[in-house]
């Protein structure tokens, strides 16, 4: 029996046999039966196959393991040991007979995966990780036992596995977990494996799964030929959940759960319970009850108070602007402008100059000249990452696979990007050349991160105001540092957020927190869309610009994100719980709230509430950490500005309310609006 790996094991079958052609004879020696196994090892995933029969030969080691150089070594067997190879029936394909021609030796290393005899001979068997493979070809149908052939991204193929008890459906199936499998277009029976991002890919395709029957349903499936267009759609997630789930993010607005009702709807319903438990595993390593977490500190409920009322003002003209600079074009008060773009947002001929500044491209005591030198360097710098994938011939281009694989998202991204404004609406528009060119530069910026799907809708806007390529890239570099760890492998900024915010909700509201908790929302997935692209399929596109805006200024605390998230929960609150809505109407009615939020309204309730918070004198120290506020304790009365020193904040809190200027109230409602201005016309560099 072959010893158990170390590590988690995820899969594991008997039975599993290697059909050898080296064998003496022509008795089942020529079979060599092992154990496969799918191990989770120190973060990796690896595949490992080893035999179960310990008297075999052991002067081979089949092993497409890397060693520490990522150097395979293989050597061939001698023909003489082969001649069996050409008696084989016809039905059998080449890779079937691999080990008659090819085996692989596993340079000596001491990392102590391979295994061994006592006399220190290694057994046949191979371990690789599933970062290493390329492909993964299945047998023909009609052709007996299910058999699969690994190929690795050194092109090294591994010999055909056999599967003689059961079939290889569970092992891919396990595989999707933690890579993306899509079908070849050359050949169905290959699977390639998808280098797209696996964490993100293994989230969409848990929230979109077949069985949860409890999830979302795409426009077009309400119209007709309704069950046919959902297993359509269930087959495309399957082959490539990332692509899918993104790509239908704004047209997500009811749940499949109805779809799949035949004549018994509790037949066809998981329960709650159950589907809470397979939503955990959405984002790897979430844990949202943070009672049960060691060093997370249990908030018991704390009396905030009555949110205080909250008012608005009118945009930052370009004329108060100008007034609050010097003669050289320095910014003479940099906490007033924050605070009147936090209290009022911008009107749209000054964005182009002040979103540089807000996200950091600009420095805030920086001169008109050292702005204009700086434009300089970064324009020069930006061509120059621009013509490296401009000068890839189409020939390199067949040779790099990352390259290939992001210039396909983007161009798939870019046609399908707010087409239905303006700017971008359109054949051969030129925002959308610059849309994809300012991408494909950015991964040339970032060729670790590359282009994940998302990233289009948070340079869409930023290109609509900056209205010049160059100014756009180094604007959305910018805002890429902020929002990165959203678009991670591990999805850390996600985990951290979700975290966070069941954090604040619950000491907002810990009777609607339970509530969630006893639908089994409590992990509060519905808010996934709204922190990866920062509630950018939420609000209408000019509302979006007033949002990042006032997001940017980073006041009145840290995290100010979540607090509107809190916002908008507590508004909802009322009717989820008054109608007694459960797991599925929860998530269906968040979803249908997209472009009906008033983002006046809820900037007001956002604010009220972070009043409310840093006006507790007894604030948890989770809390404080979160929003950024150093102490336990901090102002008591909001509005006289006494005892401003008894917390800490990122601004000085009477500057904080002294500017505002009493305009819209807290119902969001105003007298006029400004007008937007119209996009000048594009010409691609």
């Amino acid at each position: 029996m072959a010893a158990p790996p170390n590590g988690k094991v995820l899969y594991e079958q008997e039975g599993v046999f290697i059909h050898s052609s080296c064998g003496k004879n022509d008795d089942q020696d020529s079979l060599i039966s092992g154990i496969l196994r799918v191990i989770e090892k120190e973060n990796e995933v690896m595949v490992d196959w080893r035999p179960l029969d310990d008297t075999l030969d052991t002067s081979n080691i089949l092993c497409a393991g890397k060693d520490s150089s990522s150097v395979v070594e293989w050597t061939q067997i001698p023909k003489e040991k082969c001649s069996r190879g050409a008696d084989r029936p016809s039905s059998y394909e080449a890779e079937w007979d691999m080990v008659t021609t090819v085996s692989f030796k596993k340079k000596p290393h001491s990392n102590g995966d391979a295994t061994t005899h006592a006399n220190g001979e290694s057994k046949w068997s191979f371990l690789f990780s599933l970062t290493d493979l390329k492909s993964i070809k299945q047998n023909k149908e009609g052709m007996g036992w299910s058999y699969l052939v690994f190929c690795l991204k050194d092109d090294v193929k591994l010999p055909a596995l056999h599967f003689h008890h059961g079939d290889s459906k569970l092992l891919i199936k396990c595989l999707e977990k933690h890579v993306v499998l899509t079908e070849s277009p050359q050949d169905k029976r290959i699977l390639l494996v998808n280098s797209q991002n696996k964490s993100l890919s293994q989230s969409f395709e848990n929230l979109f799964d077949e069985p949860s029957y409890g999830l979302l349903q795409v426009q077009i499936l309400l119209e007709g030929g309704r069950r046919k267009k959902i297993r359509s759609y269930q087959n495309k997630l399957k082959k490539d959940p990332y692509t899918v789930t993104m790509g239908r993010f704004s047209k997500v607005t009811n749940y499949i759960f109805d779809s799949f009702r035949l004549s018994d709807p509790s037949s066809q319903r998981r329960p709650p319970s159950e589907m809470a438990d397979f939503l955990s595993d959405a984002i790897p390593g979430l844990k949202i009850n943070q009672q049960e977490e060691p060093g997370f500190e249990v908030i018991t409920r704390i009396d905030l108070g009555k949110q205080p009322e909250v008012t608005r003002r009118e945009p930052v003209s370009a004329e108060e602007w100008t007034k609050n600079m010097d003669s050289e074009g320095r910014i003479l008060n940099v906490d007033y402008i924050k605070q009147s773009i936090f209290k009022g947002g911008l009107c749209h001929t000054l964005r182009k100059e002040a979103w540089k500044f807000l996200l950091g491209y600009f420095p805030w005591n920086s001169t008109k000249e050292e702005r204009a030198n700086l434009q300089k360097r970064k324009t020069d710098e930006y061509f120059r990452m621009k013509l490296q994938w401009k000068s890839v011939s189409e020939e390199q281009e067949k040779r790099n696979s990352r390259l290939r694989d992001y210039r396909s998202l983007i161009e798939k991204d870019v046609n399908r990007t707010d087409r239905t404004n303006k700017f971008y609406e359109g054949e051969d528009n030129p925002g959308l050349i610059l849309l994809h060119d300012i991408l494909m530069t950015y991964c040339m910026y970032d060729f670790d991160l590359g282009y994940v799907q998302g990233m289009s809708d948070l340079l869409s806007p930023v290109l609509y105001v900056m209205e010049n390529e160059v100014d756009a890239f180094w604007c959305f570099v910018s805002y890429m540092d902020q929002m990165h760890q959203n678009f991670e492998e591990q999805m850390q900024g996600m985990k951290t957020q979700l975290i966070q915010l069941s954090t604040l909700l619950r000491l907002l509201d810990s009777g609607f927190c339970s509530y969630l908790e006893s639908q089994d929302s409590g992990y509060l997935y519905f808010c996934f869309r709204w922190l990866l692209i920062r509630f950018k399929r939420e609000f209408s596109f000019q509302d979006i610009l007033r949002l990042w805006e006032v997001m940017w200024t980073e006041l009145p605390c840290q995290n100010f994100h979540l607090l509107l998230c809190c916002a908008i929960l507590e508004s909802e609150k009322q009717q989820i719980m008054d109608k007694h809505y459960g797991f599925n109407e929860i998530l269906k009615h968040i979803n249908e709230l997209s472009m009906k939020i008033d983002v006046e309204y809820i900037l007001c309730k956002a604010e009220a509430i972070s009043m409310q918070m840093m006006n507790c004198k007894e604030l948890p120290q989770a809390v404080s950490e979160i929003l950024g506020i150093e102490g336990s304790s901090v102002t008591p009365d909001s509005d006289n500005g006494e005892d401003e020193s008894a917390a800490v904040l990122s601004c000085p809190k009477s500057l904080y309310q002294s500017i505002s200027t009493p305009v819209t109230a807290a119902n969001g409602t105003r007298d006029g609006t400004q007008q937007m201005a119209e996009p000048q016309s594009l010409t691609p560099a």
